[in-house]
């Protein structure tokens, strides 16, 4: 039973499951909107296949530097991104991709190690992931107004 280390959150956006994949697979895209508002990224690795890493600073708005490193586990184009956060604090994101006409519902998962950590992170995880959806919005609405 995985409910209590479980984060959950679901959007239906106003794009295809072909923009949102690209938004993950797309080094520049995803920097542009990986993390809550006012933070920023540098990557050091971005090796989106299954397997592959994923190595990047995050810089808060206060100065402070946060190291992650994550493995993408599985990959479904268009479809499913698995994502495994191999530092503190561990967790395994899953993000399904389901068309629904010209959009696409978003569900992403987060399933932590242990219930304690999950509630730990729940007060700042929870808007967190609601900033990273909105600034993934206003970055595909960017991308899709320069083509």
């Amino acid at each position: 039973m995985t409910e209590d280390r479980t984060l959950r959150t679901s959007r239906t956006l106003p794009f295809s499951p072909e923009e949102i994949y690209g938004a993950f697979a797309s080094p520049e895209l995803l920097a542009a909107w990986w993390g809550p508002e006012g933070f920023s990224n540098t990557f050091e690795i971005h090796e989106f296949k299954e397997g592959g890493r994923w190595k990047f600073v995050m810089h808060a708005p206060d100065g402070t530097d946060h190291q992650n490193e994550s493995k993408f586990e599985a990959l479904e184009p268009n479809s499913k991104i698995v994502i495994h956060h191999d530092c503190p604090p561990n967790f395994r994101l899953t993000v399904e991709l389901t068309a629904e006409g010209r959009e696409t519902h978003l569900t992403w998962h987060q399933v932590f190690e242990d219930a304690q950590t999950a509630q730990a992170v729940k007060e700042r995880a929870g808007p967190a992931n609601e900033q990273n959806l909105d600034r993934l919005t206003r970055v595909l609405e960017k991308a899709r107004s320069a083509v």
